[in-house]
């Protein structure tokens, strides 16, 4: 399976949005390796011919070459020899955009990307974001961005042809399984703060559970993390609950941080296995277990630094997993400079679990297995007209299972916009003060939106969160 990943935060919605480009990062902390030496011996014969065609080009090509263009173009070309999608050269200006990521707040547009199999996929939109406001999937593949196909770009061609200027669009063309036909969302660019850690203590069943989330593992990921833990705890816990649903990954020194927090050292947290297939344990410095059990949510968007944590704290700790399985990311880049503001990213290593398992493209399975209801699985509605009665097609589909998934009850939803759908559009319209027409136009659509993003929002629909608490009432 060929995969290539970015994080594109996407902030959107039909009338305000927001977008921001964030590079999913899978370094480890330098602290945790002794120094890579690059041996010079037997390269030789190898460099001086490539030393040779350049010349040769620059000398005698009809036209003229930039000598950086080709310089790079070589080291391009050695990567992609490797077929491993995760090592990359980044150019001066994709080693900008790197660098401006790692800050406090970038342009974007909220979820990550991942070239699989040659398609590029949207792995996991953030939670609250407005790439999920506007009702992007997991694996929803991109084919067009404004207009022009993306065939045979790679990712980091697509993430600069969605990156832009703070308040101009972009639009994707998206295919979903399931669905006939593509679907096109607009997404208004903008700059947004990174906030990846968010936390509030559950009262349930005279329990105290804590509610930790974390959306991406960035510069200060681990800090924000020990800063709410000790908050939460200022109330005697009774639970814990760390949520890395649709979490891509990113900094693993900040998992490094929270596993300190939260493991204790009587296994390695993770393993490391360079080329030679020697394992490095890593162990944290922690010797008694928290006083309360603790549960991790996951799903099919929870990858890479996501996955060493949830790991970490299940075959370390002996806490449950709740929710899918694991998207199974099991490599390790490291950042090389190659000076002139350029550098590479090399698959250098593999991590395995505590246990020694290898989950790159398996993932981890839960110990509880929960799926969302429909809620959390409906088709936005895209219109470029209005719909109404007597008309027939997916988008009417789509109205129809929202409609009935709200509590509007659209008596079908094969497409077929009948009396009794236009009954239900208007005791919609009615309840939320817009004009009761029948008729889906795009205040009616936007209004629909923000009632799924509401009831997705609360605690009594999440299936796998509601899982978690009930796990705490038979738990000591």
């Amino acid at each position: 399976m060929k995969r290539r990943t970015f994080i594109i935060l996407w902030i959107c919605s039909m009338l305000v949005a927001s977008v921001c480009t964030y590079f999913g990062i899978q370094f480890f902390p330098k602290s945790m390796f002794t120094g890579h030496e690059i041996s010079k011996e037997g390269t030789t014969v190898d460099l001086s011919k490539v030393e040779k065609a350049v010349q040769i080009i620059l000398e005698s090509y009809v036209e003229d070459v930039d000598e950086k263009v080709l310089v790079e173009g070589a080291v391009e070309g050695m990567l992609e020899r490797l077929q491993d999608p995760y090592s990359v050269y980044l150019n001066e200006e994709q080693s900008k955009e790197f660098r401006q990521s790692l800050e406090s707040s970038f342009e974007g547009i909220g979820a990550e990307i991942s070239e699989v199999d040659g398609k590029i996929l949207i792995i996991s939109p953030l939670k609250n974001s407005p790439a999920e406001k506007a009702g992007l999937k997991p694996y929803d593949e991109i084919v067009e961005v404004d207009g022009e196909p993306i065939t045979n770009m790679d990712v980091y061609d697509v993430m600069m042809k969605i990156r832009g200027e703070k308040g101009t669009n972009v639009s994707l063309k998206i295919v979903r399984e399931g669905m006939q036909k593509p679907i096109v969302i607009d997404v208004l660019r903008d700059q947004i703060p990174i906030e990846t850690v968010f936390s509030n203590n559950i009262h349930h069943q005279n329990k105290i559970i804590g509610y930790l989330e974390i959306t991406s593992f960035a510069q200060n990921t681990g800090k924000d993390f020990v800063h709410h833990l000790h908050t939460l705890e200022k109330e005697k816990l009774d639970g814990l609950i760390i949520d890395v649903r649709g979490n891509p990954g990113g900094l693993l020194s900040s998992v490094e941080e929270i596993v300190q927090e939260i493991v204790t050292n009587e296994k390695p947290y993770a393993q490391i296995e360079g080329k030679n297939g020697k394992r490095q344990p890593l162990y944290t410095n922690r010797t008694e277990k928290k006083p309360y059990p603790i549960v991790v949510l996951t799903d099919k968007g929870s990858a890479s630094a996501s996955e060493i944590l949830a790991a970490a704290l299940k075959e370390g700790e002996g806490y449950p997993l709740i929710g899918e399985k694991t998207f199974g990311k099991g490599t390790v880049q490291q950042q090389i400079e190659l000076g002139d503001d350029t550098f590479m990213k090399l698959t250098m290593y593999k991590w395995l679990t505590p246990n020694g398992r290898w989950i790159h493209g398996k993932g981890i399975e839960p110990d509880i297995t929960v799926e969302q209801s429909d809620l959390f699985h409906l088709h936005p509605i895209q219109i470029d007209h209005p719909l109404e009665k007597d008309m027939n097609n997916e988008q009417v589909k789509y109205a129809q299972e929202l409609l009935q998934t709200i509590g509007f009850e659209p008596g079908r939803t094969d497409g077929y916009f009948n009396e009794r759908t236009e009954q239900a559009v208007k005791h919609f319209q009615q309840e939320h003060d817009l004009p009761t027409t029948g008729i889906i136009d795009d205040r009616t659509v936007y209004e629909m939106g923000k009632i799924v993003l509401q009831e997705m929002n609360k605690m009594e629909n999440d299936r796998q969160l509601q899982m978690a608490l009930k796990y705490f009432e038979y738990s000591s």
